[in-house]
């Protein structure tokens, strides 16, 4: 039987942390036997606010690195850079001249991002679910890996894609999510009633970057904030305790109630220091790796140029196809 093809993309700011790694990319190693899978490192949404240029290059090859380094598997998975394929931002030209502006304006990423910088609002936030939806349409994905909070911007390359297929003729294949549910919402250590987010650079406690040493995961694990209750169990109620009994399960793969048994008379500070050697160990390989892959950019840029092709031939045969119904010459 033909494969599901799986199209997942990450932004290339800030540090990849537990959260990318638990709640997304994980899964995406796990799931590359099942799925035909294109992963792409999606810089061109990266400029959406302003971007230091020689930074924004050296932190998209440094995640194409880190997939690799997670166990992206260039034999069995498509890896390549978005700007390489220009397609992407001539589909979401396409797509932009057919979407309603009440559709964008709903956005909530829109809102929110624009509500923190008021006085810098740029045309490309508003535009920029468009050019999503092109990353999707572009290979006929049937499926999006996404969280609960990005199941908005699959809407819309749904309803994108229904509204084409009826104006111009069948053309796009229509997405569904891929929600994954097991660790796909790791909170912030600082603060555990938010996600954990690439965007709190500002915030040195927030997050465990995948490059983190073991001393910095230690510290950063003793600070994380708890309750006032002192009973260790899983409680959703007491978000503290409960993510960092998430990512410990993550790791160690153990039952709710083997952990519950584990910590069952111990303090906060023995389940830190626990789920801190869990952590250790889980990225440690992957630590290693990064650091080899770092070192050998021949081999790494030839990955990503093989990449680049294979995702070149699927992207310009749907451009062309979508160019011609439109009416384009």
């Amino acid at each position: 039987m033909q494969k599901s093809r799986v199209f997942s993309g990450i932004q290339p700011t800030g540090n990849i942390h537990l959260g990318n790694y638990l709640g997304a990319v994980k899964n995406w190693v796990e799931n590359q036997e099942k799925y035909e899978n294109i992963f792409c490192v999606v810089n061109s949404h990266a400029i959406t606010i302003p971007q230091n240029p020689s930074i924004l290059r050296e932190k998209t090859y440094d995640l194409c690195a880190m997939l690799l380094a997670c166990g992206i598997n260039p034999k069995k998975s498509i890896l390549f850079i978005q700007s390489k394929i220009q397609e992407h931002t001539s589909l979401a030209w396409l797509l932009t001249c057919i979407t309603p502006m009440g559709d964008l304006s709903r956005m909530t990423q829109f809102k929110d991002k624009s509500a923190k910088n008021p006085k810098q609002i740029l045309a490309g936030l508003f535009n920029y679910p468009n050019l999503m939806s092109a990353d999707i349409l572009l290979y006929q994905s049937n499926l999006v890996p996404v969280g609960e909070d990005q199941k908005q911007h699959i809407e819309l390359a749904r309803d994108t894609a229904i509204r084409f297929n009826r104006d111009f003729g069948e053309t796009f294949v229509v997405p569904e999510p891929l929600i994954l549910k097991e660790g796909a919402r790791i909170m912030g250590l600082d603060d555990p009633t938010k996600k954990m987010s690439k965007s709190s650079s500002d915030k040195p406690n927030h997050s465990i970057a995948l490059i983190d040493t073991p001393e910095t995961i230690i510290k950063k694990f003793k600070k994380a904030t708890t309750d006032s209750e002192g009973i260790i169990a899983f409680d959703k109620n007491r978000a503290g305790v409960y993510n960092l009994l998430n990512i410990y399960q993550c790791f160690t793969k153990q039952k709710v109630e083997e952990i519950e048994a584990e910590f069952a008379g111990q303090g906060y500070g023995k389940l830190k220091e626990r789920v801190a050697e869990a952590v250790i160990e889980g990225l440690r390989p992957i630590r290693q790796a990064y650091e080899k892959l770092s070192s050998e950019k021949d081999y790494l840029h030839r990955i990503l140029q093989e990449g680049e092709s294979r995702a070149r031939e699927i992207a310009a045969t749907t451009y062309k196809e979508t160019k011609e119904k439109i009416g384009l010459i």
